[in-house]
């Protein structure tokens, strides 16, 4: 055993970073407990959980296996070096990223993922966000790092020092090492696949599913992610291109006769409705509000709580949806939905992909042929999340941010953490639109307000518990915001002629229980302006990809684009209510009251929606199954194959 030690560092190494995880898991459980516990079979996430420990350990640690096995003994001194270096380097990540894993959980119902590591790319948003909102987080985890820092300053040298060993001895042992560490990190050397994320998945709940894992893992995954956009058709299965957009068409209320262009599969015509052909009234402006973190259970008149007052008064003057599911869980992924009505996948929002920087259909892109002014009016910088390059490549004239609030001179009410408060882009959005004379406009707000660090003015509003800055209260600033607009504008000859859509881009917190937790989906939007019947409801089921469609067909032209959304001003009883969501990588579809899940190569499932909270295991239907399929694998296809685009711009490359 004398001949063995030179292995030491590599074991202190392996049973200290199987020591973090592990604790880190306990620990997560132990937090988590009432919710994890409601997880049948939830004991089975320890086992799970060491054999992930384990996989990620192994590949950590061959690289020091390789070199202690074959490095002649004179350089052992030098691999010693480089072992006090790499060894607590990694162990040093592996507890920070575990130490992150309860905040980021809290709020976003997963282990860290890609979303983490987008974070760290902005970093003046987002330090000042956790030292206002979770100070004491940061400080825990501060301490923590200096004193495993502090500690292996002093003892590395003892822990990762290579005691001698003849050569040959760490040559015959350095090939059973390796195959042990293959093993390790395959997870298994009889399987022809390697374990996988998949494998943690032994329930319903997708947080215990993730608990299952470790964060240095789920992370490592998204690096690879980055540089391996997802292909849905190696994730869920394969699909001819054709069939996919034909099963995608099926659900477009459009008919076969509309659709102009095979190269550009979805491009048709969206002619005015029957009833509305004047030639002499001008095109109607669009406004759309979106609303940062907005669900339906905050909502009053859709049943949540009340805290919009401002939401609640302003539906009577408009049309309510009340069953409108978000597509996503990323403000990303809303401006997709409202501004493209691109269909969701487990790709990057496609105003972060560099294929869809220009030339993409958008709404703001149709109105822009139509001789619209086009624009983006944000308080905070517009380069967050790429949206700036992507509205300037697809049809918006005009970005106002924070930029333009910081020289116009002007005296504003608040410039919190992620920009200027909500009151402050409302009154520049109005000042904006009321320059532009008699010229028809398109434009999309984007309220910061409703973000954590919760920060907005004081004296606003009745402040619905203490302490301020908490989401509810964050809540009632912004709907007091929204009737402050829709207050300012009916007072300007602008507002006769224009079409507002206030919606929300997702939830705060998406959480859950079910695999895919539709009350978190759940969003309101409000249409308001000529044309739209005062007082009414849209009762049956749809999806965010429906808005900027509808957009369209009240904005009073006719038009052409290739967005596989309806025009819910229209009729559409002839066919089912259907919504998309996308979970991380787990996509629902939904129509009426059955939903498919597609998970990453795992066989779809298909329940039966008692209500949103409940869902019941119901027989697959493999038709659905498949058009579940087609609207996940188009949506690879339209943007790999440059298909989303308008007639004029199908040569642009």
């Amino acid at each position: 055993m004398r001949e063995l030690k030179f292995l030491r560092p590599l074991i202190y190494f392996f049973g200290a970073g199987l020591f973090i995880m592990t604790a880190s898991r306990l620990a997560l459980f132990l937090l988590f407990r009432e919710r994890i516990t409601q997880t049948e079979g939830y004991p089975y996430l320890f086992l799970v959980g060491l054999r992930f420990d384990i996989i990620v350990m192994s590949y950590l640690s061959v690289l020091p296996a390789l070199l202690s096995g074959i490095l002649p003994g004179r350089w052992l001194p030098a691999l010693a070096g480089f072992l006090r270096i790499y060894c607590p380097a990694l162990l040093i990540l592996a507890l920070f990223l575990e130490l992150s894993t309860p905040s980021f959980i809290h709020q976003y119902d997963t282990r860290p993922n890609r979303l983490f590591l987008e974070y760290l790319i902005y970093p003046r948003e987002v330090i000042p966000m956790l030292l206002k909102g979770r100070p004491w987080s940061l400080l825990l985890v501060g301490v923590t790092l200096a004193a495993v820092v502090t500690l292996f300053i002093k003892r590395g040298r003892y822990l990762f020092r290579i005691p001698s060993a003849r050569a040959v001895t760490r040559l015959l042992v350095t090939p059973f090492l390796f195959l042990a560490l293959l093993a390790g990190a395959r997870g298994s050397l009889v399987s022809k696949r390697p374990v996988n994320a998949s494998n943690a998945v032994f329930s319903n709940d997708q947080m215990t599913n993730s608990i299952a894992l470790n964060s240095t893992y789920t992370v490592l995954h998204a690096v690879y992610s980055l540089k391996h956009e997802a292909s849905p058709s190696k994730m869920y299965g394969k699909m001819e291109e054709e069939e996919a957009y034909r099963r995608v068409k099926k659900y477009m209320n459009v008919s076969s006769s509309l659709f102009t262009d095979p190269e550009i599969p979805l491009l048709h015509r969206h002619p005015l409705p029957a009833s509305d052909t004047s030639t002499e009234r001008r095109p109607r402006n669009v406004v759309i509000f979106l609303q940062e973190s907005l669900g339906a259970e905050f909502v009053g008149c859709l049943g949540g709580m009340p805290l919009t007052p401002g939401l609640d008064k302003w539906s009577q003057a408009g049309c309510l949806f009340t069953r409108l599911y978000c597509t996503g869980t990323r403000s990303v992924r809303g401006i997709e939905a409202v501004i493209s009505g691109f269909l969701p996948s487990p790709s990057e929002s496609v105003v972060k992909l560099d294929g869809a920087r220009t030339g993409f259909a958008t709404i703001a892109r149709v109105l822009q042929r139509h001789g619209y002014r086009t624009s983006f009016i944000y308080g905070g910088m517009s380069n967050f999340d790429n949206m700036g390059a992507f509205f300037n490549g697809n049809g918006f004239d005009r970005i106002i941010d924070e930029r333009d609030f910081d020289t116009d001179g002007r005296a504003y009410a608040l410039k919190g953490t992620w920009g200027y408060s909500d009151e402050d882009l409302v009154q520049k959005a109005n000042d904006y639109f009321k320059s532009l004379g008699d010229a028809p406009f398109f434009s999309l707000l984007f309220s910061t307000s409703n973000h954590e660090p919760f920060e907005f003015p004081d004296g606003r509003i009745e402040l619905f518990e203490q302490p301020k800055n908490t989401v509810h209260n964050a809540i009632k600033y912004a709907d007091y915001c929204i009737d402050r607009f829709l207050e300012l504008a009916s007072g300007e000859e602008y507002f006769k002629n224009t079409i507002f859509l206030i919606v929300a881009d997702h939830n705060t917190r998406t959480y859950g229980k079910n695999l895919v937790p539709l009350p978190k989906f759940r969003i309101p939007a409000l249409l308001l302006g000529p044309g739209v019947p005062a007082g009414t409801r849209h009762e049956r089921l749809a999806s965010q990809i429906d808005l900027p469609t509808t957009l369209l067909g009240l904005a009073g032209i006719e038009t052409e684009h290739p967005m596989p959304g309806r025009d819910l001003s229209r009729p559409v009883d002839t066919l089912p209510g259907r919504a998309l969501m996308q979970f991380m990588e787990i996509n629902a579809f939904r129509v009426e009251e059955q939903v498919v899940i597609l998970q990453p190569d795992r066989e779809p499932l298909q329940f039966r929606v008692v209500n949103d909270s409940t869902l019941l295991p119901a027989p697959l239907d493999p038709e659905l199954a498949r058009d579940a399929l087609a609207h996940v694998v188009a949506a690879e296809f339209l943007y790999k194959n440059k298909r989303y685009r308008l007639k004029e711009e199908r040569d642009v490359k």
